[in-house]
Formats: C-alpha cells, sequence, structure tokens
C-alpha cells in the first residue's frame, strides 16, 4: 500500500475518466440536489478511483450532494481491509467499516448460488441496511463498462436473457436508489489512475473468487481476445447496452 507521505489526500482524476463519469452521471439522472451518497468501498482501484471522482464533482457539480464510504469486511482468514480505516479516517469522511462473517456464513448458508453472488448479495443487504440506519438515500458502486459487458454476455450465455447492470434504479422497497456512475469507464482507465495517484489499492480482494476460474473471468478473457481483433468492440456493446443500462426497474 502506498504510504500516507508520498501524496496529497486527495487526487486529480484524468480529464478522460472525469468526462465519461459526468455524461453518466447527466445521461442517468445519477445524483440530485441534496442527496447523501454512500459509496461501497471494497479496497479495489475501481471503488478507491471512484471516491476520488465523487470528490471533484462535489466542488464541480451544480448540485449540492454529501458523501459517506461504507466497507464491508467478510471476515476472510486471507484477506483484510482494515488499512483502509485510517485512510479513509484521514480523508475526514464518515465511514462505516462493518464486519460480516459472510465466508463462514457461506459454508451453511449457500445453496445453488456461487461464492460470488452469495457475497454480493450479503454484502449489498448490509449495505441497504447502514445506508437507512444512517439517513442515506443513494448507494454508488463502482462497477465500470467492463462489468456490464462482463455481466450482459453472461446474461445472454447462461440465462437467456438480455439484461445487464443498471446505471440508475430504485430498489424494490423504494427507499434508496442505487447509482453506478463509472458506467462509461474503461478498466483499464480505473487501473492507470490508482497506479499514477498511488491510491492504496487491497489487492486480490475477493479471494474466494480469485482462488478459482470463475465465468467472469472467462468473459473477460474472451471480450479481451475479441477487442484485440475489434478495437471499437466495447463502443459497439455500449451502444448495445443502452436500453439495459437505462431501465429504472429493479434489478434482479
Amino acid at each position: 500500500m502506498a504510504s500516507m507521505t508520498k501524496h496529497a489526500l486527495w487526487a486529480k482524476p484524468p480529464k478522460t475518466i472525469l468526462r465519461q463519469t459526468g455524461k453518466a452521471l447527466h445521461q442517468y439522472d445519477m445524483i440530485r440536489e441534496g442527496d447523501r451518497i454512500l459509496l461501497g468501498l471494497s479496497g479495489g482501484k475501481d471503488s478507491l478511483a471512484l471516491l476520488h471522482v465523487l470528490h471533484h464533482f462535489q466542488k464541480a457539480a451544480p448540485v449540492s450532494f454529501s458523501v459517506g464510504v461504507i466497507t464491508v469486511d467478510p471476515m476472510s482468514h486471507d484477506f483484510s481491509p482494515e488499512p483502509l480505516i485510517p485512510y479513509i479516517e484521514s480523508l475526514g469522511l464518515d465511514y462505516h467499516f462493518i464486519r460480516e462473517p459472510i465466508i463462514e456464513r457461506a459454508k451453511t448458508h449457500m445453496e445453488g448460488d456461487s461464492f460470488c453472488s452469495f457475497c454480493s448479495r450479503m454484502r449489498r443487504g448490509v449495505m441497504y441496511s447502514t445506508a437507512r440506519k444512517h439517513g442515506y438515500n443513494v448507494l454508488a458502486l463502482a462497477q465500470h463498462l467492463d462489468d456490464l459487458a462482463e455481466s450482459f454476455l453472461m446474461s445472454a450465455f447462461h440465462g437467456g436473457k438480455l439484461k445487464t447492470m443498471k446505471a440508475n434504479y430504485t430498489i424494490g422497497d423504494g427507499d434508496l436508489r442505487v447509482i453506478r456512475p463509472f458506467a462509461f469507464v474503461r478498466e483499464r482507465q480505473t487501473a492507470a489512475f490508482a497506479q499514477q495517484a498511488q491510491l492504496p489499492v487491497i489487492h486480490d480482494n475477493c479471494p474466494a473468487c480469485f482462488a478459482m476460474p470463475t465465468a467472469r473471468q472467462h468473459m473477460k478473457e474472451l471480450l479481451a481476445q475479441e477487442e484485440t481483433l475489434n478495437p471499437k468492440l466495447m463502443d459497439s456493446l455500449k451502444s448495445a447496452m443502452q436500453p439495459l443500462i437505462g431501465r429504472k426497474t429493479v434489478e434482479e
């Protein structure tokens, strides 16, 4: 992890990321006056990059909004996000560090799901309850265009459905919105920003997923291979996914 003394507390995001994020924020009406946004921070490059991008838009956007941060620690022996605690506290943000024995619960409560699906559902539940408890009305997640494309292919290949993650939707209970400001941003852009800014990335932040090949990893490799043949692949997929990304119905 990069030393706190080696870089400024707040890093300036590249104009390319800001431009694409700003376009998505505007197109999908993600941030509104008075929103209290809770950012899901795993410690990976994407969520750390989004933290700094949201800070930029707090100063530059025409609307006023606040940002808090939540990290859900799955209590794995192989992974700990605790180094994030002093880093986020140094930024002066409201920080909710929640420990949940997700790894242990998966051994007895996971029925039919992959571990990734089980963990995601558990973490999402913790984030929802924390947002409600502390008065946040928006949950910001850091999935990027590559994630959306992978989900699109997984749904088509394995589920026989045309769907992907949504940019802005209200959950079933009607009291929280979920937004994905990086819907138009590429993974390689967040990786380059995190490296250039020396963000304190916690690598392999889902050890159970990294321990074995997953369907998502297969889709990532497939897309990478196809993009070498068609450099405009992601532009085409983004256009194809527009109706799906913009749906405001409850995400499955």
